[in-house]
This record gives structure tokens, C-alpha cells and sequence, in this order.
């Protein structure tokens, strides 16, 4: 498969600058090694790439001192540091480079935004820009397929999801090989490695039970009885799941009126690939009773890998009252209201619930079907 290019191409080379760091993370596996060798093959001949994987690039960069930087750099200005996150102290490292070589830019990267974060901490703050690259977008997509090809994508991706890889994958069953694999070898790595945590058994089983709950309140107490864990314990789990995008949360919208709900919560996958492979389901839509849950799921985590890749402020709800009128997704920006209820079927059209366009006349809405999808995503 040829090079797709990345949002996050030009908006990370747009935030170079002088005496400042870039942290890309991302979940496992969504190309922030290749999308950082284009960067590099971007700017070579002032370059230098360091994978920290690597024990011999963890020695060089452990002897800290200036004179041991400006020795390992030459005449490059560029740093590039790809999993930073095995190499010790690296945010102590990274800023004694900034403060002692003259026009030093630096990238580095790492899988986990909880973890990354942390190991750079305090000695960069304010000297940092932080991007989240994800798996495909549509936008992304749509540079490289005409639009046959991708209506095409789209039902597959519903399936599948849209982690890099797949793509160039022959065949449904190498691509449910790989979702397995990428389940349980690369998606808890991360988590299980925070905190000592070693029950394995216990996230999936919470995690199936939240990709069965897509588009519905999700109540902290019954996952508690479910599991048979503590309530602190399903919260913490469910916290950590969400500092490494496997998940995110999506709170009520509420302006305290009495008949909004304002004290539950959803959850939505990063990738619906991973929430079916999760379920053992990756049949196709034909054969499937979850088609607007997973439509919904899709264009959620599409609309989410916008707003992060264009750093919009924003915040994000959905919205219900106890006499059961409800909108799937809310937005709130630029002091607006946007409203989105999503609908595989373009023949479904529902109108804007009566006691929201009541309680907010200003706010707007719109069904969002696999015929207009495109505006809601790019919006």
C-alpha cells in the first residue's frame, strides 16, 4: 500500500519551532514511526532520528551534559526521538538540550499520552506541543480513494475499523487475525504495564461490556456487580482505559433543568475493530443486529480524530430526559450548540426532540446518515 498522508503532517511541522518539544502519542500501531520517518525524509539534512527503543541510543543520551548533546547532534537541528518513553529521565534530558544548543527543534513520540506525559512532566512545561495521531480518518482516506472506493470503506471500517495495517491486508480473515492479535499483544500492553496491573481477564470482561452499551447510559454500579470488583476499582480501570484511547467518555449535557438527566455517562470505542474483535463479531452488515450501534460508534470517533487534529476547543455530550427525549451527540463551541442524531439509513430522518429546540431555539440540528456523513466529520 502507498503512503497515505497524515493530518498531522503539516499542523507538526507548522508547531517546529526553536527551543521547543513536540509529543506525538497514540495508541499502538497507528503509524507515528512511519509518519515520523516522512517527517524526517521531510527535513534530512538537518535530521537526526534515535529510536529509544534501543540500548546504545539510551547510553548516548544518559551521559547528560552539553557537551555530550552538541557531540551527538553536529549540525543537526532537528532531534527526533521515536518511543521516548524507554528512555529515563527523558524530559530532564530534552530540556537541557533546548537550554544549551542554540535553534534545537525536537519531536518525540511514545504509545501512551498517560505515560509519555508523565515521563517528560514538569521539565517541559510550557515548551511543548502535544498531537494525538489515531487510526485513519476519513479525510485521510479520502487523498488516496475515489468516492466509490470509499463508500466501500466505509461498511469494511464499520467492521474492521481503520488502524493503518488493515489496508494492506489481503483477505477478511488476515484481517481478523491481525485485530486479534492487536487486541491482546498491543492494546492492554499499555495499561497493564501502569500500576502493576495484571488481571487482564477483568479488563476485557469490562470491555465487552461496554461494547455492548454503545449509544446507552452506562451505570458505574451495575459494571461493579457484573465484575465483581469494587466501584473504585471499575472507575479507575475505566480512567486508565481512556488515558490511552482505547475508550472515551461522553458526559450529559445539561443546563439544570429538571428533566435533564446530568448524571450518567457513555462510551464510545477509538475503533469499532477493536470493539467487535472485543465481542468476537466481525461478521459483515448483513448478518449483523448492531448496525446503528456501530454506525454511531464510527462517526463518533471520526468526529473526535477532527476536533484533535484540529485542535478544536470543544466539548462534547449527549443529551436525554427522564421523559426519554434524547439526542445522541451534542457539541458546544465557539458559544454554539450543535445537535447530531446518527442513523445508518438516509430514509430515517427524525426531527430535533421538542424539549430541546424549546429549551435552546438557537441550537442546530441535524441527522447524520451515511449520505451526508461527510459534512458532520468535517464541519
Amino acid at each position: 500500500m502507498e503512503y497515505i498522508p497524515r493530518t498531522l503532517e503539516n499542523r507538526i511541522t507548522d508547531y517546529l519551532a526553536p527551543a521547543k518539544a513536540i509529543i506525538l502519542t497514540g495508541p499502538r500501531r497507528t503509524g507515528k514511526t512511519v509518519l515520523l520517518k516522512k517527517i524526517q525524509e521531510m527535513h534530512k539534512k538537518e535530521c537526526l532520528f534515535l529510536n529509544g527503543d534501543d540500548f546504545m541510543v539510551q547510553d548516548q543520551l544518559a551521559r547528560r551534559s552539553s557537551m555530550n548533546y552538541e557531540a551527538l547532534l553536529g549540525d543537526k537541528r532537528l532531534l527526533i526521538v521515536d518511543e521516548a518513553t524507554e528512555v529515563p529521565e527523558i524530559g530532564k534530558i530534552i530540556k537541557l538540550m533546548l537550554d544549551s544548543i542554540p535553534d534545537l527543534r525536537i519531536i518525540i513520540s511514545g504509545s501512551s499520552s498517560f505515560d509519555l506525559v508523565n515521563k517528560t512532566g514538569e521539565p517541559l512545561t510550557g515548551r511543548q506541543y502535544t498531537f494525538h495521531l489515531f487510526p485513519f480518518t476519513e479525510q485521510e482516506l479520502a487523498s488516496s480513494f475515489n468516492l466509490p472506493e470509499l463508500a466501500e470503506l466505509l461498511r469494511h471500517r464499520m467492521i474492521y475499523g481503520s488502524y493503518p495495517e488493515l489496508f494492506s491486508l489481503p483477505g477478511n480473515d488476515r484481517k481478523s487475525a491481525y485485530l486479534r492479535e492487536l487486541a491482546n499483544s498491543y492494546l492492554l500492553k499499555d495499561l497493564l504495564a501502569f500500576e502493576n496491573l495484571k488481571n487482564a481477564t477483568k479488563l476485557k470482561d469490562l470491555l465487552r461490556l461496554l461494547a455492548f452499551q454503545i449509544g446507552n447510559d452506562v451505570s458505574i454500579h451495575e459494571l461493579s456487580r457484573s465484575l465483581s470488583m469494587s466501584r473504585n476499582t471499575v472507575e479507575r480501570y475505566l480512567d486508565l482505559l481512556t488515558k490511552i484511547w482505547v475508550i472515551f467518555k461522553v458526559e450529559p449535557f445539561s443546563r439544570n433543568l429538571r428533566k435533564e438527566i446530568s448524571k450518567s455517562a457513555r462510551y464510545y470505542f477509538l475503533d469499532n475493530g477493536i470493539r467487535n474483535v472485543l465481542i468476537n463479531n466481525l461478521e459483515s452488515l448483513e448478518f449483523r443486529n448492531d448496525t446503528g450501534a456501530l454506525w454511531e460508534n464510527l462517526m463518533v470517533s471520526e468526529r473526535i480524530k477532527t476536533q484533535e487534529s484540529r485542535g478544536m476547543l470543544v466539548s462534547n455530550h449527549f443529551w436525554r430526559t427522564y421523559d426519554k427525549q434524547e439526542i445522541d451527540w451534542i457539541e458546544e463551541w465557539n458559544g454554539r450548540l450543535y445537535g447530531y442524531e446518527m442513523k445508518w439509513s438516509p430514509t430515517k430522518q427524525p426531527r430535533c426532540p421538542e424539549g430541546f429546540s424549546k429549551t435552546y431555539p438557537d441550537a442546530t440540528f441535524m441527522c447524520v446518515s451515511r449520505e451526508n456523513y461527510h459534512d458532520f466529520i468535517n464541519q
